[in-house]
């Protein structure tokens, strides 16, 4: 009969570097928001990213959205540990600017256990579930009646 190994535990170690990921593999994130997806890869480097193929300032034109992107790097303090390449789809800019920033604080959290409760005291990793809400028959939007007329 084969004897049964003793099941090894899995501990978090407290003392983790800051950033433990090699430049060879990549930690993914997805972010949603409204309709807009985003899928998130992250390389060690030195703070460059991507988003559909275009530099993330051209992508995002103006500098509130590339501080929104940017936010949980920024607050985290690892901008330029991080290289990064994002496919985005759906929504409008605003939205897809919240669901890059979904991703990549998914993708910090994932590569290190502290990161991840630091964003979520911050908000950061909580998904915004507001949506459009839909049309209703016998109405011109979702609660807009048509004009009433007396006569």
């Amino acid at each position: 009969m084969p004897t049964k190994e003793p099941k090894k535990s899995v501990h978090h170690k407290a003392a983790e570097p800051a950033v433990k990921i090699s430049h060879a593999r990549y930690i993914e994130g997805v972010g949603r928001r409204k309709t807009a997806i985003a899928r998130v890869r992250l390389v060690g480097g030195h703070g460059k990213f991507g988003v559909n193929g275009k530099d993330s300032e051209q992508y995002f034109a103006t500098k509130r959205l590339r501080e929104l992107v940017l936010s949980p790097l920024t607050i985290l303090k690892v901008v330029d540990k991080f290289d990064g390449s994002v496919k985005v789809s759906g929504g409008g800019i605003n939205a897809q600017a919240e669901a890059v920033r979904l991703g990549i604080s998914r993708a910090l959290a994932e590569n290190n256990p502290d990161f991840g409760v630091r964003l979520h005291k911050l908000g950061l990793l909580t998904r915004d579930a507001r949506m459009v809400e839909r049309k209703k028959y016998g109405l011109k939007k979702a609660r807009r009646a048509p004009q009433w007329a007396k006569r």
